[in-house]
């Protein structure tokens, strides 16, 4: 009896946020489409990167996304206009983006969505300019920003989502107090 109610409970609980992460996925990725974003895909993983189970956890993991993006891209725009492409300079501009980013006092994935964000300006070969992937880069992420809150806030887990978090009891727990 408990293993059949377990596994439908999960059953539950993944569905609602399968659903949930397929339609702010989705949502993000057509709208990415719709302002036609040469790198449309980067609005859904970013999507998926800050739809949480709570508006709290995504705007948390949105600020710290957003601004590693401005970072990275403003990082990467300068460094891609003003220095030729070297291993030394790429190095360094790591460096000072994990410096920058303890001094703005962002977290670690602050610093690696900075880096992310450098990185693929920089070093993702391009036939435009550096300020325009950059430009893209930090467009393609705010979209799935903007997406992944909207659907945090619009569309929340219930409140069978609060007992992912906490343990079944063993049957033979179960057992001792019927």
């Amino acid at each position: 009896m408990l293993r059949t109610s377990f596994w439908s409970w999960l059953r539950l609980i993944n569905f609602e946020h399968s659903v949930r992460t397929a339609c702010a996925a989705t949502a993000s990725l057509l709208v990415a489409r719709e302002c036609r974003l040469p790198e449309a895909y980067w609005a859904p993983i970013t999507t998926m990167v800050v739809t949480q189970s709570t508006l709290g956890a995504s705007l948390a993991t949105s600020t710290q996304r957003f601004a590693g993006t401005v970072l990275g891209a403003a990082a990467g725009a300068l460094l891609a206009t003003y220095c030729p492409p070297n291993a030394p300079a790429f190095g360094a501009s790591i460096f000072g983006l994990g410096l920058l980013c303890a001094a703005l006092r962002l977290d670690n994935s602050g610093y690696r969505f900075a880096g992310i964000t450098l990185v693929i300006v920089i070093l993702v070969q391009r036939t435009h300019p550096a300020w325009m992937v950059a430009t893209h880069r930090f467009v393609e992420v705010s979209v799935g920003i903007a997406v992944g809150l909207a659907f945090a806030a619009l569309w929340p887990e219930h409140k069978h989502a609060q007992y992912a978090s906490t343990s079944v009891p063993s049957s033979a727990g179960q057992a001792r107090s019927s």
